[in-house]
């Protein structure tokens, strides 16, 4: 398929106004527009303007992501949830293989939890992928730790899990790793965020192939 030659994605209506009234509200801002665009997703599936303060882009994280899109690269969710959440997007875009860790265990190893054994797996399988991980910290950490010790890096990380235990720490030791990467630091996260923030990479990648 000719994707410059595909038609634009189209925005429901009651997407666009929730855009604009989301533009309304946070008024003037600083963010580059490809961030904008995802910051926007975010609070729009969040209906948290909080979102605005929390997320942080490493330097090149979004061109890393667009790139692997257009490229085609697995991409490796946390859980289920998280994977149908995106399955439509990712079906009218690039067609990247999309897999969710927990399904690629049907048990959890020793010492770790089923969501952690999965994504391990699936990083040994696709080290270049992209990941995203909206519940599990643990996955998160393991991925994390599996990035610092080994010569591969993943196209990008999207470390948005939500909860209290084991949740800032996972999100510290992403900031400590060179790897690309869309944080929401703090407690504040989950399905829906991850989703809206892998929804906006899809289309940003979409339509920067439209536009040439």
């Amino acid at each position: 398929m000719n994707l410059s030659q595909s038609p634009k994605l189209s925005v429901h209506p009651i997407m666009a106004e929730s855009f604009a009234i989301i533009d309304r509200e946070l008024g003037p801002h600083s963010f580059a527009p490809d961030a904008y665009a995802i910051v926007r997703r975010v609070i729009h599936a969040t209906a948290d303007f909080e979102f605005s303060e929390l997320l942080h882009f490493s330097p090149g994280a979004i061109a890393s992501s667009i790139a692997a899109l257009r490229a085609g690269v697995p991409i490796v969710v946390d859980v289920e949830m998280l994977e149908r959440a995106v399955a439509s997007t990712v079906a009218r875009t690039f067609g990247n293989p999309l897999l969710s860790a927990i399904s690629r265990a049907d048990a959890a190893e020793p010492g770790k939890t089923r969501t952690e054994t999965g994504l391990l797996r699936c990083f040994a399988e696709y080290p270049h992928g992209l990941y995203a991980i909206g519940n599990a910290p643990s996955a998160l950490k393991a991925l994390c730790t599996a990035t610092i010790t080994s010569s591969e890096r993943p196209a990008a990380i999207v470390g948005a899990p939500v909860g209290f235990v084991g949740v800032v720490a996972a999100k510290q030791l992403l900031a400590q790793t060179p790897v690309p990467q869309i944080r929401i630091d703090g407690r504040k996260g989950g399905t829906p965020a991850a989703a809206a923030i892998l929804n906006a990479l899809l289309v940003l990648a979409y339509e920067s192939v439209r536009s040439g």
